[in-house]
This record gives C-alpha cells, structure tokens and sequence, in this order.
C-alpha cells in the first residue's frame, strides 16, 4: 500500500465535535467528500453497508469513528512498556494474522480519540506516580498509529509532549512509511520509533493493505537520521519455504540503509507466529484464501497469564528460529539491545 489511508466512511460522536481536533477532522472530511454519519458512542457502530459478512467487515475496516476516550485509566502493556496509551483503535491494514482479528471481533472500525490534551494528563499523572523511575508508553497495543496520523497529528503531539517531559518515554510500532511529518517532531530523544519488518515472503502473502518492507527500511532510515532511537519487531517470525534466506535478506538490506552512527542505540524484539483456536476462527472467515498454515497438530500448546492456549512452534524449530535470526542480528548489528524472544 503506497498511499496514505484515507477513510470511505466517517462517523463522528457528536461531542467529539467540541474539541479542535474533532471540528478540524470534520472540515478535513468535508472538504474530501467523504461520507459523514453520527453514533452516540464509538463502540456502536453497526450495520455497515454491504451485501454479505465479508464485505461489510472490508467496508468496516475502512471506516473511521471520530470519538472522545472516556476511559482515562490506562492498560498496563506489554514488557516493552509500563502503560498502553489510548490515542486509537484499530488498523487499516489486513494482516491474516493478527491478534486484533479477536480482540476487536465484531468492531474492526478504527477509532480516533479527540480529546489528546486529557489523555496527556492522565499520562502525567501516572507519571508523577512513578517518578523518580522513567515511565513508558507503548503507543500501539491496540492500532497502527502511524497509519492514521498524516490525518490527525495525534502521534505527532503525543511525541513532542512526551519530548517535554523528564520522566515519561513514548513508544510505538509501524507497518507504514508515511512518516515525513514525523520528522521534524521535537522527540528530544524520548520516543523509540520502531517498525515490524519481516521476510518478503510474509510480508507479500499475509499484510495486505501495509507498505513493503523496502519502503519500510527506507522509512526507517529517515527516522534514524531525523535522531529517534529506533527499534524493530521481527513478527510474526513464520516458518515457510527458504524462511532462513527471507530473514537474511531482510537483515541484509536493513543494514544497507542504516546509517552507522544510529547503531549504537537500536532494539530488536523477536516473537514466533501464534494463534488460538478462536483466532484460527476468525482468520479463516475473514480471509478465506489465506495461505497461513493454522495446524494444530503441527505445534505445541503454550499456555498465557490467563489461561488461554496458543499454538506455538515445536521446541527444535524455535531454537532453530531463535539460532539463526540470533546469528543474523550478531552479524548485521553487533551493538543491537536484544529486547526478548516469545
């Protein structure tokens, strides 16, 4: 996907129309022609036009809900960072494997938040409540953030806000290019901008709707050179026909783009491609033609914090995944922060 997402449908909660970002989205949809409809709450939007379910789960994924985040009480993430963020909800990309298939089921619209300034608040007061430790936050539990803010800014203000602050740290991660606005934040060094890349192969048959890994690196560059500690998440890590050579090559041209003086502080964050029996489910609905191998026998059960059973790899082929892509960042970036495997 080269160009910038641009929604075919909007609705707007009607309050949302009381902040500036609100009425500046509103004009900005107005002026595109784009169709615009109301909802008393960003969590019930239904009857989505279309002819069957596949359809209107293509039209909803496309939809874009201007919305207020009532809840101010944030998730606590993932070990990358303390706090989820909530600027948003949701992606435009159509990645068969992805964990928003089951989290969001029946809500695959994305969402935008309004009122940025209240959600900045809350993040101080969290914050104030750690100091004197840094606190992080991760910035895309539950969206690709990037993919929206060429349309809200909402990233942009969150990263000179976070920029300004002693204690608090920002983080986030892409599957898009469309960063030049970015460029010129004032970070101060204090988001880590990180982008999911993976082998060519993954990227061509299972993230439809996102940019390619060229573009991808190339984005990467730009960020590393505008200052921003960057980071990157091999995911899913997917074994498939010549997988070593994908990764290679992936690896390979990374390291043709980045400058050397960026390496000293890069991340890398690795994680095998899994899936519930619930997503499995899902997929297969949404995506009927997928080529994801989604056998359980072929894998081995790994239990969550929560008692739910995902389908992992088999042990000698994770070590193998782990040995080779280990040896890859070894030789491609010797200085990198390895952040975990899972």
């Amino acid at each position: 996907m080269n160009k910038p997402f641009i929604p075919q449908l909007v609705y707007f909660e009607p309050k949302a129309l009381d902040y500036p970002l609100g009425k500046e989205l509103k004009e900005k949809f107005e002026a595109l022609g784009i169709e615009i409809r109301y909802t008393t709450s960003h969590n019930q939007i239904r009857d989505f036009p279309g002819e069957n379910d596949l359809q209107k789960y293509r039209i909803a994924k496309s939809t874009l809900v201007v919305g207020i985040r009532k809840t101010l009480k944030f998730d606590t993430s993932k070990p990358s960072a303390e706090y989820a963020i909530p600027l948003a909800t949701g992606c435009m990309g159509h990645c068969h494997y992805c964990y928003l298939q089951t989290t969001m089921g029946s809500k695959p619209y994305i969402r935008t938040y309004v009122n940025v300034e209240e959600i900045f608040e809350a993040a101080d007061r969290y914050i104030e409540e750690r100091a004197p430790e840094i606190t992080r936050f991760e910035a895309a539990c539950t969206s690709d953030i990037v993919g929206l803010d060429h349309l809200t800014h909402s990233l942009k203000k969150a990263i000179e806000h976070f920029g300004q602050t002693e204690l608090g740290r920002l983080r986030f991660v892409t599957k898009f290019h469309h960063v030049d606005h970015l460029l010129d934040a004032k970070h101060n060094g204090h988001t880590r901008f990180r982008f999911s890349i993976n082998a060519d192969y993954v990227i061509r048959n299972f993230e439809p709707g996102t940019s390619s890994l060229a573009q991808r690196i190339e984005a990467a560059g730009k960020v590393a050179r505008a200052g921003y500690p960057l980071g990157f998440i091999v995911a899913p890590i997917y074994l498939h026909d010549g997988w070593q050579e994908g990764y290679y090559h992936m690896f390979e041209r990374l390291d043709a783009e980045l400058p050397q003086d960026v390496r000293e502080d890069i991340t890398f964050e690795f994680i095998q491609h899994r899936f519930t029996k619930a997503a499995k489910n899902v997929i297969n609905k949404n995506y009927p033609k997928t080529k994801l191998k989604l056998d359980e026998s072929a894998r081995r059960v790994k239990w969550g914090k929560y008692g739910i059973s995902k389908y992992i790899y088999q042990k000698d082929e994770e070590d193998e995944m782990k040995e080779t892509l280990y040896s890859y960042m070894g030789k491609f970036f010797p200085n990198a922060k390895l952040e975990y495997f899972t």
